[in-house]
């Protein structure tokens, strides 16, 4: 069976063949389980006890080798455990019981599934003969979660679980990552059972195909060096293979403009000059209408999203497309691939690399001088950039800015989801990979603060920071609890516009500014209107609330107190750290191609259609 290294660090492995137990032990299903999690590398399981799953919590105080984190919530265990996948690229454990445990991780396991993130899910389950009983809290949560997830199993015997453990992390870890589901029933892991590694897995269907076909590999370099203006299109794949060395080389080799999505910040040097930007419905106006105006797409770990093409039937009407993914359900599925390229995009783009030095070296070198000087006039003409108040209030834009600026090297940035989220990745440089976690395919409130814990958790050495919006924070923050009690100093930036702020947006431009129960702030007008400009919530106070969570917590209102914040925040190292930035809450997130339309008609700003001349058919 071929495995594929997945993430920005290598991959813990079940252990296999010639690695034997030292002896066959007599032991509990539920002591099997915690054994099998110990050999397959697992080291962090984010978590919540209940009856279904108790049994498993038992053995789980004896292990020396699994840190069990009890969080405030099942969901914030998804997307701890997600975060931890994301920062560390090993397999996130999380774990919870029946009923209303498990189905309160069907979110954070929708999660993982949009954004291919390899996580193991474990649930306890009602006793197996009163499965089908509508027995307390029994939820069907195989049959629940199917459709998102890579694969589910339901274990009902104990001598079963060693070889699912196995076959779990190594279906989420290889191939296309993706959570896996576990759901034990509780008489399997009470029952006695022998237990010896490794087991023999049985996945005689999965076999994942990762060395790309070598014909598809010189049609796509014939096509990169005869293109005038090719684009690489960059997915979060290549993070998820360890694929960001090769593609610097691709990249530099060939000169071509290379594009990251939301996905894939971090996967190319944000500051190198052959980065044009973010793509997408706010990607950067260059990024957007290179993909527009180009003669050939290298799309490497990308599937075409509605988000980055737009209006599908207009998408990049003049190019070409070289479509290279490690799940061959994503080629052709949005957009028909001229070379499709099934495989691993490490392996891909190291033997594209050597078919275009061969197409170089037979005289073959596509000259991209005109493609660059359109790119560069683009650059200069609509860069990315925002606008102070009036009233001299906080700019989100400056104090999301001002956080990457001044945070240290190498720093952990996770989002929620709207319009801190588009800002932190317009304004925060990406240079390396796994810097940048957000939810991108699910868009899923309430992401940031878990995700961080779960960084920090996997990355304790390292500074972790959670962008989060003052309606995303208010759906987790909970978890700062678990974070003040375990000693997992994240630090907490809330974009306090006291409003849904994407939502809100929307309905300044296409509602004809009719806040229809987007404002969160407590200082309503005596009409109900917003209020004053700037008056961020109060309630909660969020400096009252993360102070009783056990967390150091600051307000900031003003642009002359932005550095000292920060700064202060950044200081501190000895508990999670909160500010309340109050910011104005009409910014809005430009550039902007709104829902359902071509990304032909990309916004710079409010009321800025730019012009890119008529050179689409030079």
């Amino acid at each position: 069976m071929t495995e594929q290294a997945t993430g920005a660090h290598p991959q813990p492995r079940p252990r296999s063949s010639g690695q034997q137990s030292a002896s066959v032990e007599n032991v509990t299903g539920a002591q099997s389980l915690i054994r099998s999690l110990e050999e397959v590398g697992a080291d962090t399981v984010f978590g919540i006890p209940g009856g279904a799953i108790l049994p498993a919590y038992d053995p789980m105080m004896d292990s020396t080798r699994v840190r069990h984190i009890l969080v405030r919530h099942e969901q914030g265990a998804g997307h701890a455990a997600t975060g931890y996948a994301q920062a560390t690229g090993k397999v996130g454990v999380c774990m919870a019981t029946s009923g209303p445990g498990a189905t309160n991780l069907v979110t954070p396991i929708a999660d993982a599934h949009m954004d291919s993130v390899p996580l193991v899910a474990i649930t306890g389950q009602v006793a197996s003969k009163a499965i089908g009983t509508d027995a307390f809290q029994e939820a069907d949560i195989v049959g629940i979660t199917m459709p998102i997830t890579k694969h589910n199993f339901l274990v009902t015997k104990a001598e079963d679980i060693p070889r699912t453990i196995a076959e779990a992390f190594h279906i989420a870890s290889t191939g296309r990552p993706g959570p896996v589901l576990v759901d034990i029933a509780k008489d399997a892991l009470q029952a006695r059972t022998t237990f010896s590694w490794p087991p023999q897995q049985e996945l005689p269907g999965y076999r994942p195909v990762t060395k790309p076909h070598a014909k598809q590999i010189r049609e796509a370099a014939k096509l990169i060096t005869a293109a005038k203006r090719p684009v690489l299109y960059v997915g979060g794949g290549v993070i998820k293979a360890g694929a960001t060395a090769e593609l610097k080389v691709l990249a530099e080799l060939t000169s071509a403009p290379v594009t990251t999505t939301l996905m894939a910040l971090g996967a190319f040097p944000d500051s190198h000059p052959l980065h044009v930007g973010m793509p997408g419905m706010h990607g950067a106006v260059t990024a957007v209408t290179a993909l527009q105006k180009a003669d050939l797409i290298v799309a490497l770990g990308a599937r075409f999203d509605d988000r980055v093409t737009g209006k599908l039937d207009s998408f990049a009407p003049y190019a070409k497309v070289v479509h290279a993914d490690i799940d061959p359900a994503e080629i052709g599925k949005n957009r028909v691939a001229d070379v499709p390229i099934v495989g691993d995009a490490r392996e891909v783009i190291a033997d594209l690399v050597q078919a275009i030095q061969a197409e170089h070296t037979a005289g073959h070198t596509g000259d991209y001088t005109a493609w660059w000087a359109d790119l560069n006039r683009w650059r200069e003409a609509y860069p990315l950039g925002y606008g102070q108040p009036d009233d001299g209030s906080l700019s989100p834009q400056q104090v999301i800015e001002r956080i990457g600026q001044l945070a240290p090297e190498g720093t952990i940035f996770a989002a929620g989801v709207g319009q801190h989220q588009m800002w932190a990745a317009h304004f925060i440089q990406y240079e390396q990979p796994a810097t940048w976690l957000n939810s991108g395919g699910a868009g899923t409130m309430g992401y940031a603060v878990p995700a961080a814990m779960g960084a920090k958790a996997g990355m304790p050495d390292r500074t972790v920071w959670a962008i989060d919006g003052d309606g995303c924070f208010q759906m987790t923050n909970q978890e700062l609890t678990t974070c003040a009690l375990n000693n997992i100093p994240v630090k907490v930036a809330i974009i306090n516009n006291g409003a849904l702020g994407m939502v809100r947006q929307w309905q300044t431009l296409f509602y004809n500014q009719r806040y229809s129960n987007t404002v969160l702030h407590s200082g309503p007008n005596a009409d109900g209107s917003a209020g004053a400009a700037g008056a961020g919530t109060r309630i909660p106070d969020f400096v009252k609330l993360s102070e009783a969570m056990g967390c150091h917590a600051i307000r900031c209102e003003t642009p002359a107190d932005l550095d000292k914040v920060i700064e202060e925040a950044n200081s501190i190292n000895d508990r999670p750290v909160v500010i309340d930035f109050i910011v104005h809450e009409d910014a809005q997130v430009w550039p902007m191609v709104a829902a359902g339309t071509s990304n032909d008609e990309v916004m710079a700003a409010r009321g800025v259609r730019p012009d890119f001349g008529d050179n689409e058919d030079d």
